[in-house]
């Protein structure tokens, strides 16, 4: 997407979900979201039994970051409205006579998303990390420093697992058109499809499950120590996720294409 056209595209999905009251709200709920559902985390195992802190090889940073899989689910209902929305409203047909170029229109939205959502995934994940240091060092938990490989690694992959889960639910509402039936669709593959493998008898189907499994296997980028017993490794994870967001948009942009408004 380029030149005027592109860049008037932009415009437009921006001055739209810029002012949706539900837009800030939502991007609000993904910040407080992941930093209180951190906290709680830390919190927690700083009032557990653990009688040496320095000698329980707790991933402190993972801990730290448990919020981005609750705070996931703001994002995922943000990115579905911003589609479904205008399919509700009837304004879609609005927008495709603005821009004949439906391709465009998606690849405007996902851009728009995509950096709002890693705006607010910054926020929230720093703030994350920031409240459990504090939380767990007061504790004598050994937390590692802010600009330390592993714990880069699993902040900026924790923002991009953001991001991606937000273009599935994107792709997803593009491709079912209907709120509810995209916001439930979007929401089971984050956190009903991780249960239903975790069900799974046999280790080696579970492990494997766990290994396609959009939430489980995008996760793994947050793990700082163990790595050998993850059931993918942090990369490969988020590979997994962007996948899913890949083939959501692809089907997505296939029914827009398709069908009319």
């Amino acid at each position: 997407m380029n030149g005027r056209r592109g860049r008037a595209a932009l415009h437009a999905e921006w001055t739209k979900l810029r002012t949706l009251p539900s837009t800030w709200w939502l991007l609000l709920a993904v910040v407080a979201l992941t930093v209180a559902a951190g906290a709680i985390t830390a919190a927690a195992l700083s009032a557990g039994d653990c009688p040496v802190p320095a000698e329980c090889h707790e991933d402190t940073v993972e801990l730290s970051l448990t919020g981005v899989w609750v705070g996931q689910g703001a994002v995922v209902v943000l990115a579905v409205l911003a589609m479904s929305g205008e399919y509700g409203t009837g304004t879609i047909r609005t927008t495709l006579t603005a821009e004949p170029g439906r391709l465009r229109v998606l690849a405007a939205k996902a851009a728009v998303v995509g950096a709002l959502t890693v705006a607010a995934g910054t926020v929230g994940v720093l703030g994350s990390l920031l409240v459990g240091r504090e939380l767990l060092a007061a504790d004598g938990f050994p937390v590692p420093g802010l600009v330390e490989e592993p714990t880069l690694r699993a902040a900026l992959g924790s923002v991009l697992y953001l991001a991606l889960a937000a273009l599935v639910g994107l792709g997803t509402a593009t491709a079912l058109r209907d709120t509810a039936a995209a916001t439930t669709s979007a929401l089971a593959l984050f956190y009903g499809l991780p249960v239903l493998s975790g069900l799974l008898a046999d280790p080696d189907w579970r492990e494997r499950a766990e290994e396609l499994t959009p939430s489980t296997a995008g996760l793994a980028i947050q793990a700082t120590t163990g790595l050998d017993r993850l059931p993918i490794g942090p990369w490969a994870g988020i590979g997994v996720l962007g996948g899913y967001a890949a083939g959501a948009l692809l089907v997505g942009a296939l029914v827009l294409r398709s069908r009319d408004a």
